[in-house]
């Protein structure tokens, strides 16, 4: 399909909104909490980075899907948390700054993790159907710009600016909400004729994805005793990805260019807000006490 004006220009624009508000709340301190609290952060960043693509495969190969689409699951999977997973977060009372350490480190690794998820998936499920890949280099470069400089302005905002970023943070993140909005009807309404069918092709395998990664991100936290509020940072972090991200890197014209393939993020994208909101009603039921700080 060729390019339009939703995946060259406004999807860009939305995704910079994205992590620029997150680069609002980001300080230098959430970059480096890792080597005060290394076992909660260790274990966050392995069930996402490498226990979560994983489990994308898996069920990839399992659910009876296109090509495209499967390859479409498993860019979801390779892709770090977002803001809305440290939203979820706070409204769950999990450890916030574990969420927020867990979504800056990982958006800075996915960078290079991304190209490399992302290729090995076109040569397992698309090799006798095209031979589309990411060029390594290149990909990192254009997904830095578009992920780490925006984070820096907001931070660089935060910094200077601290009243103003406080003022606008929630603004921007309001923003970017309504443009993920904008961006999936749009890439519905592209894929008018086909949505009935997407829908019943990769609904129940991104709901699969969304709840089995919660329950990942749990059982793992649970293995290495962690407490509650970190339990349950983890456990939305692996579960809700930046399905922003995950539309960017499959239509964006300089990527992959194929917004066949943003369709299962797309619906992750509506799926995860009711799922966040169960885990949030869950979690509140079974913590009512404030927040306790990683241990």
């Amino acid at each position: 399909m060729e390019s339009s004006f939703l995946t060259a220009v406004f999807l860009p624009l939305a995704l910079f909104t994205v992590m620029l508000g997150m680069g609002l709340g980001l300080t230098l301190e959430d970059f480096t909490r890792v080597l005060l609290y290394p076992k909660a952060v260790v274990v966050g960043l392995l069930a996402q980075l490498v226990l979560l693509p994983i489990l994308g495969f898996i069920l990839a190969s399992i659910f009876s899907l296109s090509p495209e689409l499967a390859v479409g699951v498993m860019i979801l999977a390779a892709c770090p948390g977002g803001p809305t997973s440290n939203l979820v977060t706070y409204l769950a009372r999990g450890n916030v700054a574990l969420s927020i350490t867990l979504t800056a480190i990982s958006s800075l690794i996915t960078v290079f993790t991304i190209p490399l998820v992302v290729n090995l998936a076109t040569g397992a499920f698309m090799e006798e159907v095209t031979a589309l890949q990411l060029p390594f280099l290149a990909t990192v470069l254009q997904i830095a710009v578009i992920t780490i400089i925006p984070v820096a302005i907001g931070m660089a905002l935060h910094y200077y600016l601290p009243q103003f970023a406080a003022r606008v943070e929630r603004g921007v993140k309001w923003l970017s909400l309504a443009l993920l909005g904008l961006i999936i009807a749009g890439l519905l309404v592209q894929q008018r004729q086909s949505v009935a069918g997407f829908f019943a092709q990769v609904g129940l395998v991104t709901l699969t994805l969304n709840l089995a990664a919660m329950a990942l991100g749990y059982l793992v936290a649970g293995v290495a005793r962690l407490d509650r509020p970190s339990a349950t940072a983890i456990t939305v972090e692996v579960g809700i990805q930046n399905g922003t991200l995950a539309i960017a890197i499959a239509s964006a014209p300089t990527l992959l260019n194929q917004p066949n393939l943003a369709i299962p993020a797309a619906i992750y994208s509506l799926l995860m807000f009711a799922t966040g909101g169960a885990f949030v009603w869950w979690a509140t039921r079974r913590s009512p006490r404030a927040q306790t700080p990683i241990g």
